[in-house]
């Protein structure tokens, strides 16, 4: 499962599966387990924003600040997406 980062992020894992890369990029946020299941799910537009499609176990606090960090490293993160992904970025 590949991780954008080796580092947690408000004590989550930013990573996707290779089951993702049939979707527009997109962010998982999940503890030690990395299970879709139990992980938040963020869509990342070209700008860098983001829009949120589940919830996961995050509290409001750790929902902005991990938006917060795609917005500052998108364009890092799709670097390493892209190596895996003909699917760009979310466009709804």
């Amino acid at each position: 499962m590949p991780k954008y980062f080796e580092d947690k992020v408000f004590n989550h894992y930013l990573y996707f599966t290779s089951h993702c890369i049939v979707e527009a990029m997109h962010v998982h946020a999940g503890n030690e387990e990395l299970s879709e299941e139990s992980s938040a799910k963020f869509f990342v537009r070209a700008d860098g924003s983001s829009v949120m499609k589940r919830k996961g176990d995050l509290t409001r606090k750790e929902q902005a600040g991990i938006q917060r960090y795609i917005k500052k490293h998108y364009l890092a993160m799709y670097a390493k997406w892209s190596r895996k992904s003909k699917q760009g970025f979310y466009a709804g």
